[in-house]
């Protein structure tokens, strides 16, 4: 998030807590906390919902931007496994992303209203209260299809916070207006006195005696209201709290002049006491002076003081500072180190495949690790330093000073570093697992040349990416030329989104032939059609794509061409069922439950046989959990997708378990067809997966084969099919089709 919008999600914060405090109207707060992510979210498209839960139906509550025909529809609407996305995340108590209404199946009831009113895409997450119970849920709609990235997820959690805070006290401020009415029903007296004087009312004498009491009941008094009459507060108080009694009541005599104060009684409650002289209280002694004292029970409202003030500048989760209070102790930190010459240093840490965690046991678990992570590292560091969570895994440490000079202060940073690491060395415990985890570290000295806040943080940041490159559990300082690599990675991936968006990518397709020169297959590869920079091969885009969550996108627009092609070349009868198109399948993908739903929607789409589509994979993909990812294959399988293992020997070669996978083939790398020839190292091993694939019953598929003799080693070793530059080079659609009724024709004149 740019400094920008960092600045107006803190401004949005402070003034949604704050009304939540003050007690503003829910319906006012709510639409607040729609307009403010609307605001700050990154599509000018997103319109906001809040809905509350009665019941089991879901009622509106603020939408400012919404039609209200849309609202009026759904208003209402019961929850249930398949109403929409608000429905079903009220129901299933998580998050639901449909990233397209119209081809999401929850959506099935209520498409056409959404399309009616230019609604294409609906994220919804439950609002939770502090007991774990469904408040309502909180949307935002898009005017097209759109998947969330890590920052609008994060960004909605942020609100949807504050909707439950907002939500809860509300339902707590009922319940509270609920029994005053109780109350008032019991005792109609004491309903007229609450009407106009709600709070505390004691009227003392000059001498401190209690001559009335009316107002609230005896929960906030020593003794009842009957036996305080007629005695003096410093024969029942302690002498402390008497004698502050005294003293408000003397000064009030003296100057004639309310007095407005704050003060605690019964150890942990605070009371807005209002003093005022009152003369002529008693007709038979007119000489003798009273005060009417007025205490408001303002407990509920410090705490609220007390948890704005949290919430802006400390980690819910942790309680260690968060990002606000860490730019301003940075801040701070450069000016003393302006006047003083001295060298400080910021520590940005992250945490290695942290993601594994969350992934297999929940978020819960990862909150463990977390807490306890927050633990050792405050044992390790300076009172004078400090530490914050920024993130979701990721850490800041700013060490105020650490030397006299860059290099003294380099020497010292790596020592710290060293002692940060060191906390990783015991394994960190989640109910009867252990976890062995570890940190990348990014270190930026701040001394006078570099003593701008975010470009601290920036630099920070960049060199911690320095050592994940390195492979993690590491530490590095900040490179300037790392910071242009990353900054260019931001333009490129800016770049793809919006070549999404102006359709530029494509499906390119490589064929595949029997050892005997049947056409048996193809593979689709995707290709980006630049329109400056003309066609870019994915090595340079798949990285950035799959670093910035957009592999999905890419991978379905693949899986669309291979559908539309196989159609075109079936309406023309150049195919037969035991053709198919590879697509590659991503890690993150691959880990997805969405997985199996989103290839069967879309062959349903084309209505393309599921065995006509074969899943590459690659060998590190099955190195996991192997139960779990047997599952996840078999489940594909009794669907009728093919897989294939890509790249097969380049990897973690889990030989003892690729039986117990339901792969149908392996594709040998390129670098191994490459070195064929030479009956070395490379002959073996290409002779080694022919023979494996053989005695597992597995076809085998060469890549990369550029020359005859390639090929003839291939016959000979007996290689099912075969695929590179010799046969030819991938193809867009159009070309694929020429060069595909060619070759069939070639094979019929063979024949």
């Amino acid at each position: 998030m740019n400094t920008e919008r960092l600045k107006q999600l803190l401004s949005h914060q402070q003034d949604i807590l704050s009304k939540i405090a003050l007690g503003v109207a829910l319906d006012d707060i709510l639409e607040d906390i729609c307009l403010a992510i609307e605001q700050i979210i990154d599509d000018k498209s997103a319109r906001c919902s809040i809905l509350s839960l009665a019941g089991e139906q879901l009622f509106h509550r603020a939408a400012p931007n919404i039609a209200s025909g849309y609202l009026k529809a759904i208003n209402g609407v019961y929850i249930g496994p398949k109403v929409g996305s608000c429905g079903t995340a009220a129901f299933n108590k998580a998050r639901v992303i449909a990233e397209s209404i119209d081809l999401s199946p929850l959506w099935e009831d209520f498409k056409d209203l959404a399309q009616s009113y230019g609604l294409h895409s609906c994220w919804s997450t439950p609002i939770i209260s502090t007991r774990s119970e469904i408040l309502g849920t909180f949307a935002i709609y898009h005017g097209a299809p759109k998947t969330p990235l890590k920052q609008d997820l994060e960004l909605i959690d942020y609100f949807v916070h504050f909707s439950s805070i907002a939500l809860e006290k509300n339902a707590e401020s009922l319940k509270a207006k609920q029994l005053v009415i109780d109350l008032q029903k019991s005792n109609e007296k004491f309903k007229a006195f609450t009407q106009v004087m709600p709070d505390l009312i004691l009227i003392l004498n000059e001498e401190g005696v209690y001559t009335d009491i009316y107002g609230m009941s005896d929960d906030l008094l020593l003794e009842s209201n009957s036996s305080l009459i007629g005695q003096n507060v410093q024969d029942l108080l302690p002498k402390k709290d008497a004698e502050m009694i005294m003293t408000v009541i003397k000064k009030t005599l003296l100057t004639n002049e309310m007095q407005i104060f704050e003060y605690d009684l019964a150890g942990n409650i605070t009371f807005e006491g209002r003093a005022a002289a009152l003369d002529n209280y008693t007709p038979d002694n007119p000489s003798q002076r009273h005060i009417v004292w007025m205490a408001r029970d303002v407990t509920l409202r410090k705490q609220a003081e007390k948890e704005v003030q949290r919430l802006a500048f400390f980690d819910p989760l942790t309680s260690l500072p968060n990002r606000r209070m860490l730019s301003d102790n940075l801040t701070k930190c450069i000016e003393r180190i302006k006047r003083t010459k001295k060298t400080g240093a910021l520590l940005f840490l992250d945490l290695d495949n942290f993601k594994r965690i969350n992934d297999s046991l929940g978020h819960a678990a990862g909150d463990v690790v977390l807490v306890e992570l927050a633990k050792r590292l405050s044992a390790v560091i300076r009172a004078s330093d400090t530490l914050a969570r920024v993130g979701g895994d990721e850490f800041i440490i700013l060490l105020e000073y650490i030397g006299e000079d860059n290099q003294h202060a380099c020497s010292e940073s790596e020592i710290v570093a060293k002692k940060i690491q060191a906390v990783f060395n015991d394994k960190f415990s989640v109910g009867e697992l252990d976890f062995q985890v570890s940190c990348s570290i990014g270190i930026c000295l701040i001394n006078e040349e570099n003593a701008i806040t975010d470009n601290i943080l920036k630099f920070a940041d960049t060199a911690m990416y320095r050592s994940k490159a390195k492979g993690g559990n590491s530490c590095s300082f900040y490179d300037p030329k790392l910071q242009t690599l990353l900054e260019n990675q931001a333009e490129l991936e800016t770049d793809i989104v919006r070549a999404i968006i102006n359709n530029e990518f494509c499906a390119y397709f490589q064929p595949q032939i029997s050892m005997q020169g049947k056409l048996v297959g193809a593979e689709a590869l995707i290709r980006w059609l630049h329109p400056t920079k003309g066609l870019i091969t994915p090595n340079q885009f798949i990285p950035i794509a799959e670093q910035y969550g957009l592999i999905q996108k890419l991978q379905t627009i693949v899986l669309r061409n291979i559908c539309s092609l196989v159609n075109q070349l079936d309406a023309k009868n150049m195919i037969d069922e035991q053709f198919s198109v590879s697509i590659n399948i991503s890690q993150r993908q691959f880990n997805s439950t969405e997985l199996k739903n989103e290839l069967c929607t879309t062959i349903n789409e084309f209505n393309i046989s599921p065995a006509q589509i074969k899943l590459e994979i690659t060998e590190t993909m099955l190195s996991g959990d192997i139960n779990s990812t047997i599952k996840q294959m078999a489940e594909l399988k009794a669907q009728g997708f093919v897989f294939s293992i890509d790249d097969f020997g380049t990897g973690y070669s889990c030989l003892a378990h690729l039986n117990a996978f339901p792969v149908q083939e392996i594709k040998i790398d390129k670098s191994f067809i490459d070195k064929i020839l030479d009956k070395g190292k490379g002959f073996n091993i290409v002779n080694t997966i022919i023979s494996l694939g053989k005695s597992l019953d597995i076809t085998v598929v060469a890549e990369g084969v550029e020359q005859q003799e390639q090929f003839d080693m291939l016959n000979i070793l007996d290689a099912d099919y075969v695929q590179g530059y010799l046969i030819a080079k991938p193809m867009d659609a159009t070309n694929y089709l020429t060069w595909h009724a060619q070759h069939i024709k070639k094979e019929s004149l063979i024949a």
